[in-house]
């Protein structure tokens, strides 16, 4: 951690959902590095959501950790109260800084202000939005970058659609790669492995995983259509295995029905947390074939768990998986061409699984707490 006067910071956990989810494991991992570091490094206060008041006060003992109004569980209530209730308690708490980890912030208040924005695909990628959710994240994205002291991105692709597309300022933007819980997402078991198959009735069966938000961007659809012409005609095909939240990609229920009858596709939503190593990295493939990421946090986790990945070089992917991933293009035909080779090439996902998991090593909470302890001080300096 970086040396100097220990900061007294406040930051703003109640945007994380009950299913904890991408920004979930970010605030997570990030109070879990700053936690580690101790009283030391930084006087630490955390206004969460009050089911969440007893999971951070294990997370961050040293931290005063608050819960929000009740009411703050609704979308709506929390992002008035982030306007007016949260000056207050930054006020209350003697906050020198306050950091928000998802995107708004509030528009007074009367200490310096650093915000993380995680991606910029509402504007390189707007058609896979919804109309309403484009134009509130787009008008977030621009206000923080108006208002905040720093901005904080998870990856120089971030950092740079945001210096291209909205001429933010790239003196006050700070990029901090996001970790992996190695606890949580490791190299599985064969039990680990097995109680997963079992689980999901594969039996023997292999099968391509797919874990993350079933929205446009993740391009699910193209995914199971690449995957049916990939394995149509092998003797044993794997499954595909789609699990994650609902989200709102209707497309993806008419490229299921498309499928051949004898081919499997399972869609069995969110998974347990201790199941997700034997998931990933039980899967003969773990394949990500996004059309853009802010970062790709599921593709990092799966690489810890020793899968070998499929994913896109669109964005702030490459950054992540590097030369330990093998990449494909967004279409149909593509995903089954490069697929069907990995499927067809035992060798190289063993390759490809073995540099995952060492380029995975290479993302630490800790290195992006430090970067975010850095940029706290700038801005109260």
């Amino acid at each position: 951690m970086t040396s100097g006067p220990s900061p007294r910071v406040l930051v703003d956990a109640t945007s994380v959902p009950a299913d904890r989810g991408g920004v979930g494991r970010y605030v997570d991992g990030l109070l879990g590095a700053l936690g580690a570091a101790g009283p030391a490094a930084l006087a630490l206060t955390v206004v969460a959501q009050r089911t969440d008041v007893e999971r951070y006060s294990r997370v961050v003992p040293d931290a005063r950790v608050i819960g929000a109004p009740a009411a703050a569980a609704h979308r709506p209530a929390r992002l008035a109260w982030e306007q007016t209730g949260l000056p207050l308690l930054a006020q209350q708490v003697g906050a020198q800084l306050l950091h928000s980890p998802f995107y708004t912030c509030p528009l007074r208040v009367g200490c310096p202000v650093t915000v993380t924005v995680h991606d910029a695909t509402f504007f390189t990628e707007p058609e896979h939005y919804d109309k309403s959710r484009r134009a509130f994240f787009r008008s977030a994205t621009k206000t923080s970058l108006r208002r905040a002291a720093r901005v904080i991105v998870p990856s120089k692709a971030t950092r740079d659609e945001l210096i291209r597309l909205l001429d933010a300022d790239p003196t006050r933007i700070d990029v901090a790669y996001h970790g992996v819980d190695r606890a949580a997402f490791h190299p599985p078991s064969d039990a680990e492995k097995a109680r997963v198959r079992a689980r999901l009735g594969l039996g023997d069966q292999g099968y391509v995983a797919f874990l993350g938000a079933k929205e446009p961007r993740k391009n699910v659809p193209n995914l199971i259509r690449g995957w049916a012409r990939a394995v149509t005609g092998r003797i044993d095909p794997p499954a595909l295995v789609v699990a994650g939240g609902s989200g709102h990609d209707d497309e993806i229920d008419l490229a299921v029905a498309d499928v051949p009858d004898h081919l499997r596709v399972l869609r069995p939503g969110y998974l347990r947390y201790a199941d997700l190593p034997g998931f990933l990295g039980g899967a003969l493939v773990a394949a990500y074939p996004s059309h853009g990421e802010g970062f790709g946090l599921p593709v990092l986790e799966a690489m810890a768990c020793r899968a070998p990945v499929l994913t896109t070089p669109r964005l702030s992917l490459p950054e992540v998986g590097g030369e330990a991933v093998a990449y494909t293009g967004e279409e149909p035909a593509q995903i089954a061409a490069d697929l069907a080779a990995l499927l067809d090439d035992a060798p190289r996902r063993e390759r490809l699984a073995a540099a995952g998991l060492s380029r995975a090593a290479e993302f630490t909470w800790a290195s992006s707490a430090d970067v975010h302890l850095a940029s706290w001080r700038r801005a109260i300096g």
